[in-house]
């Protein structure tokens, strides 16, 4: 079976049992499965159910910048053994 893909796969070709990429990479059905598995697992670790969550989790995060407040009694704090006012 030969197959050329079009448009964002343009220049990717599929070749017998072969996906080959642009630049001539081969990978086979199992290579690909591997890397899907590999993948699935990584975002398990992560807490993800899936690449969707991963990357709407991470667009959300970017959005909300966390700001964190310190409050410090002046009087408390010194520094090289002067007091700070």
């Amino acid at each position: 079976m030969n197959l050329d893909f079009e448009d964002e796969w343009y220049g990717w070709r599929l070749r017998g049992r072969h996906l080959v990429s642009d630049d001539g990479q081969r990978m086979t059905v199992e290579r690909l499965r591997g890397l899907m598995w590999r993948d699935k697992m990584e975002l398990r670790l992560k807490g993800y159910a899936s690449r969707r969550a991963a990357e709407e989790a991470r667009k959300s995060a970017s959005r909300r910048q966390l700001v964190k407040v310190v409050v410090v009694q002046l009087d408390d704090l010194r520094h090289r053994g002067v007091a700070a006012s």
